[in-house]
């Protein structure tokens, strides 16, 4: 059997993501500060497609192959390998062309090949799970996460079909990307999250809330497509959808209500089986997920979701309240206990730097959100806002390279 080079892919997705943080860094530079030479629409979107396929995608399928390895899958594990290179190289092709170019031929050719490789991965990623004996329910969730993932390139094709017919159309194409956002965020990337957190408890001892752990999937797993009308209720929705993205909206209160009683159990388990980075990381991720379920709930209500639309400091918060509070917390957390049985560990002054800055960013946005409520603004916000960018970047860059510094 192959080895699958997990520590690698999982180095190379930590440098991907200091190119996105560095990518951050500028862009907060150039709205402070004169930057003639960088074309700050095209750096925004190679920043985030990037962010999407050179760091998360590219970490949660290491993560997920690891999976295989370790309930000893036997596969061809070779296939991974390449399909992790030619994702990386596509990432950066990415990165380039929007960076250069924005919304053109090339880069639109590199967007659609990322979708052809994320379904390569999906279709040898399922056979494979398959043969997985796992009594944690983890393979629900993977299941659930690559049908998610495949659904989010509805939305991707949809966005390019718009950038090359050059469709004008803004409701058409705020739409395409809050579709890729959703099932990106709140599918692909959560419902990984999600069975690797339960995997792992399980496999720690945790064994007696699996019950618990399948109801959460269920409601997740029902709510997640038409909770995407939460996203979109700034169109002119007829009424029956506006009904569902009403009930759907409800229904979080139950997702709510089951994470809320894993916490307890957890709560008792956490300090006995994790390191403390990974204990403060993993709260972290916790109370932010507590709090954007709350914000989808809250959505339903117009006026706020007039505001959560229609206010940029807002959106830009929750987008990074999801990618970084929730999903980056977490995956350097699991990349942390990865390590662990490996007797090293991720770099605590580079987590707490990262921790310091987009928690600060994340106060400073969310503050500037409320200053449509007339609230004083934060003087100097978008210099704070530069600062905690060099935080960040300078967190994830200490991360990586003590992570790249063990293997010499």
């Amino acid at each position: 059997m192959d080895e699958f080079k997990t520590r690698r892919w999982l180095q190379l997705a930590l440098v991907n993501f200091c190119i996105v943080a560095l990518a951050g860094v500028t862009l907060r530079y150039k709205i402070n500060f004169p930057l003639p030479l960088i074309n700050q629409k095209y750096l925004l979107y190679a920043h985030s497609h990037f962010a999407f396929v050179g760091w998360v995608s590219t970490a949660l399928m290491a993560l997920l192959v690891n999976y295989l390895e370790r309930n000893e899958i036997y596969t061809n594990y070779k296939k991974y390998n390449r399909i992790i290179i030619v994702n990386c190289i596509n990432a950066y092709g990415l990165f380039l062309s929007f960076l250069f170019q924005g919304y053109r031929i090339l880069s639109i050719s590199f967007s659609t090949l990322s979708i052809f490789i994320s379904f390569y991965f999906i279709y040898h990623f399922w056979k494979d799970l398959k043969l997985v004996l796992d009594k944690s329910y983890a393979v629900n969730w993977f299941k659930m996460a690559l049908i998610l993932w495949g659904t989010s390139a509805i939305g991707a094709f949809t966005l390019a079909y718009l950038m090359a017919t050059h469709n004008t159309n803004q409701e058409y194409y705020f739409a395409a990307i809050y579709f890729f956002l959703h099932f990106q965020y709140n599918g692909w990337f959560l419902f990984v999250c999600f069975g690797l957190l339960f995997y792992h408890l399980y496999r720690s001892g945790l064994v007696q809330e699996v019950a618990i752990n399948k109801k959460l999937f269920f409601i997740m797993a029902t709510t997640v497509a038409p909770s995407f009308l939460l996203s979109i209720l700034w169109l002119k929705l007829p009424a029956y959808l506006r009904y569902i993205a009403d009930i759907s909206g409800i229904l979080q209160l139950l997702v709510l209500l089951y994470f809320l009683k894993l916490i307890p159990a957890i709560k008792k388990f956490i300090p006995h089986s994790f390191t403390k980075t990974t204990r403060t990381l993993w709260i972290l991720a916790t109370i932010a997920f507590i709090i954007k379920v709350i914000l989808q709930m809250l959505s339903i209500i117009p006026y706020f979701s007039h505001f959560a639309f229609a206010f940029r400091p807002i959106v830009i918060g929750y987008l990074h309240l999801s990618f970084l509070c929730i999903i980056s917390f977490f995956i350097i957390g699991y990349i942390n206990e990865y390590l662990c049985t490996r007797h090293r560990h991720v770099s605590v002054i580079g987590v707490i730097l990262f921790i310091i800055g987009v928690l600060v960013q994340e106060v400073i946005l969310m503050v500037q959100g409320l200053e449509v409520f007339q609230m004083e603004p934060i003087p100097l916000a978008n210099i704070l806002l530069f600062y905690c960018a060099i935080l960040i970047a300078a967190g994830i860059i200490r991360i990586t390279y003590k992570m790249n510094k063990t293997d010499k």
